[in-house]
């Protein structure tokens, strides 16, 4: 039996120890950075703060001590905050067996340095290293509604993922391309923001669907400047997760998006969260970072930037986006 030692015990964390679990074949362990959680969830086998009305499986061990999580994992999944990546890599880095596949599962970028998180965890470690990503919100996941995504990573790691992680009820793809593949899980993170302020601004579905086709070509403008395929954000990591994230009720970041719209202030919005995090909010100054090393043209992140981080009205952002000068598709 393989063991798997998932660090995060965040919904999305928490909804793929739940899958994991239940497909069987696997020793599961949840790591959580709160010790009272770890303790509420070992007594109830229900995440109240991020994941309530899920159980967890009997066989899932749950630990707040990183070394415990870690030890004779086969895949380690990370799927904490990008903020707290490179911590928790700094952290486990010394622990960690030249074999263990490391498999990011969060979909942001790093602030400062602009890097995606397997290249956070290349920078501390040189284990094998691995993406998962696609259109996938936790609770439906959890719930075993049909689900699928991509593992990204050289074709031994998407193909180890790929084993480990599919089941009857997810679905896992395997894809070379990890630049294009984080890209595009990272970045719709930032139109689905403009998507709520669309919604929140009742500006109809006319707006909402060219802002999301419109968001796709800013998304893959930057994926292929980096070194990403285009064809890939066409697909699952892209499209699809664009989509899921523009238009679902469950979205954090369309719910950010929308509170904008009806003009409140971020950091309301982010206090009452309580804890749950919105990557968008973070990945909107990156990719405007990304954009200007390469030279790529996003307006609607520089529109979505400017009502996050510099009080811009909502509405003035769509009106400067609306009457830019013509282009060609």
């Amino acid at each position: 039996m393989s063991r798997i030692a998932v660090l995060g015990a965040g919904a999305w964390g928490t909804a793929l120890a739940i899958s994991l679990a239940r497909r069987g074949g696997h020793s599961v362990v949840l790591w959580s950075f709160l010790p009272e959680l770890a303790s509420e969830m070992k007594d109830t086998g229900v995440n109240s703060l991020f994941l309530p009305g899920c159980t967890l499986p009997a066989g899932v061990l749950v630990t707040a001590d990183l070394a415990v999580a870690v030890k004779e994992a086969e895949i380690v999944l990370c799927v904490t905050p990008s903020e707290h990546l490179r911590g928790v890599m700094k952290q486990i880095a010394p622990l960690l067996s030249r074999d263990q596949i490391v498999v990011s599962a969060t979909k942001g970028l790093e602030e400062k340095s602009l890097l995606r998180m397997s290249q956070v965890i290349a920078s501390l470690t040189d284990n094998p290293c691995g993406v998962l990503s696609g259109p996938s919100f936790a609770a439906e996941v959890a719930a075993g509604i049909p689900t699928a995504i991509v593992a990204a990573g050289t074709p031994a790691v998407a193909q180890a993922i790929q084993r480990e992680f599919s089941s009857p009820t997810l679905r896992i793809y395997t894809n070379e391309d990890v630049t294009g593949v984080e890209l595009g899980g990272a970045l719709k993170n930032v139109i689905a923001l403009a998507a709520g302020v669309v919604h929140g601004l009742n500006q109809g579905n006319n707006a909402a669907a060219a802002l999301i086709t419109r968001g796709i070509a800013e998304i893959t403008r930057l994926a292929v400047a980096c070194g990403g395929h285009r064809q890939t954000l066409a697909g699952l990591s892209g499209l699809g997760d664009l989509v899921l994230t523009c238009t679902g009720s469950l979205s954090r970041n369309r719910m950010v998006g929308i509170e904008l719209g009806k003009g409140r202030k971020l950091a309301a919005i982010l206090e009452e969260m309580n804890g749950k995090v919105a990557e968008g909010v973070v990945s909107t100054a990156a990719a405007l970072g990304l954009a200007a090393r390469y030279g790529v043209e996003m307006p609607i992140t520089e529109q979505m930037d400017a009502i996050l981080h510099r009080g811009k009205n909502p509405k003035e952002a769509i009106h400067e986006l609306m009457t830019r000068p013509g282009k060609d598709e």
